[in-house]
């Protein structure tokens, strides 16, 4: 079963160690960005979601107006639109890619960043809200008949919509997190979660929490699993290392106030985050520094665990090596965004992913059935 991979739609050249050169919508850039992911081998890039960031679902219609294969997988919070306007929006913008869109449902990590936009519920209120969201999507993208809907957090009459996504049934919808209720939510609606990079160990163990998930929601079909790291590769693994310290020192340098940090950075409350994913990565990274065969931590310490930010470091061969060993743990989809949005991009489009890919090949050709954590159709 082929690995996907998953890069980053931005809409500015801005990142945790490089201040953004104009406004925060670069019509030009964004198309750019998007062509080299396809150009060098990227099967879809995510348009992240941030409070006062560019509207999501219009960029990824520009982006999918001005691309030809690479598929979109748009980030969405449930506080901002009514279930069955997402809905209508997710198929009309399936209908202008193609086929080529799908959709990353985001509870909500802060409270803080929730209320920006006037979500006041608590985070298991949220949850509730969006297993009870992705329920509606569903229904509403495969229905052709009127339907009601009284629930805990929405309620409407004879609903029906006029425009279908391409993608039949439907498109898959992804979700992530690393808390109970998350694992919860996910493990049962879920076509894919997603998880930020963890060592092995931890790795295996919250894929099995997603899978327990699954199955206590009746499933046979378990949610495929995406892994998402920072890579940082050189020639050498000297140079590799080089290049990861000097990453951690622009961090710093752009947190301390030298540079205008992008919203993936902001800083975190003097208490600590609030998502239980970032906890995680913080804690991860007070055990040690280095994890496995390059899994590296003073990334995500130095952006005080703010999203996917745990690095592989090395040359392509280590870091396509390291991915490897996260496939042989059921991992099907490989999430990575680079410190150089445009430059990483297109040196690990060119250099790492040929190597997984082949290596993938090359095992399914010796075991036809698979011998790594497919699960099938993971529509549940």
């Amino acid at each position: 079963m082929p690995i996907e991979f998953l890069g980053i739609a931005a809409t500015n050249d801005g990142s945790e160690t490089t201040p953004r050169s104009g406004g925060s919508f670069d019509k030009e850039y964004t198309v750019r960005l998007g062509r080299a992911h396809e150009d060098f081998g990227w099967d879809r890039v995510l348009f992240a979601y941030g409070s006062g960031a560019p509207e999501p679902s219009a960029a990824a219609a520009w982006l999918l107006a001005h691309t030809d294969t690479l598929q979109v997988l748009l980030a969405h919070r449930p506080n901002v639109s009514y279930p069955t306007f997402a809905a209508k929006t997710v198929a009309t913008l399936d209908q202008i890619g193609d086929g080529r869109l799908t959709v990353h449902v985001i509870t909500g990590g802060t409270d803080h960043e929730q209320q920006r936009e006037g979500d006041h519920l608590t985070k298991d209120e949220r949850y509730a809200r969006t297993r009870e969201y992705i329920q509606i999507l569903k229904k509403a993208w495969t229905s052709h008949e009127p339907f009601d809907w009284d629930g805990e957090h929405y309620r409407f009459a004879d609903f029906v919509s006029d425009t279908f996504p391409v993608q039949q049934p439907r498109p898959d919808i992804s979700f992530g997190g690393s808390s109970e209720a998350a694992y919860a939510v996910g493990g049962a609606e879920a076509d894919v979660f997603a998880l930020w990079g963890e060592p092995l160990e931890e790795t295996a163990k919250q894929i099995e929490r997603v899978h327990a998930a699954a199955r206590a929601a009746g499933r046979t079909q378990m949610p495929r699993i995406q892994v998402a790291f920072r890579p940082i590769i050189a020639p050498t693994e000297e140079l590799a290392w080089e290049k990861a310290h000097r990453t951690v020192a622009r961090i710093e340098a752009m947190r301390n106030g030298n540079g205008r940090s992008p919203l993936s950075i902001a800083r975190p409350p003097a208490s600590g985050p609030e998502n239980t994913g970032s906890q995680r990565l913080l804690e991860i990274a007070e055990r040690g520094e280095r994890f496995d065969r390059a899994l590296w931590t003073p990334t995500a310490k130095a952006s005080g665990g703010a999203g996917n930010s745990n690095a592989l470091v090395g040359t392509p061969e280590t870091v396509a090596a390291a991915l490897l060993d996260y496939v042989d743990l059921g991992v099907d989809i490989i999430s990575m965004r680079g410190y150089d949005l445009l430059g990483d991009a297109i040196d690990v489009g060119r250099y790492v992913i040929p190597l997984v890919r082949e290596e993938v090949a090359l095992r399914d050709r010796r075991s036809p059935a698979g011998g790594r954590g497919a699960a099938g159709d993971s529509r549940g």
